[in-house]
């Protein structure tokens, strides 16, 4: 969880160093959340396919991909689980 927020503050840093007028301690908190939610949405975003490709293979193989997809879910719950308690 640090290294997403560390991602989001230094995401902000590259706004605040391309306005012409550096942000508010307030505008900075609200732009890092901001940047902050939508790493964690791409981050799910990117899990979820990655649920998806692995039902997507030849029927010989379909035990193990269920597998990987519940060990893929299990870490997508734990990351949730996570981020909701940092909140």
């Amino acid at each position: 969880m640090k290294k997403l927020k560390a991602i989001a503050k230094d995401a902000t840093k590259g706004v605040n160093a391309v306005l012409n007028a550096p942000l508010t301690p307030e505008q900075t908190r609200q732009v890092e959340d901001i940047i902050e939610e939508a790493v964690i949405k791409a981050l799910l975003e990117g899990q979820h396919r990655a649920v998806d490709a692995t039902l997507n293979c030849p029927e010989a193989d379909q035990d193990e991909a269920h597998k990987i997809a519940t060990a893929i879910r299990k870490k997508n719950d734990a990351l949730i689980v996570n981020l909701s308690s940092l909140r």
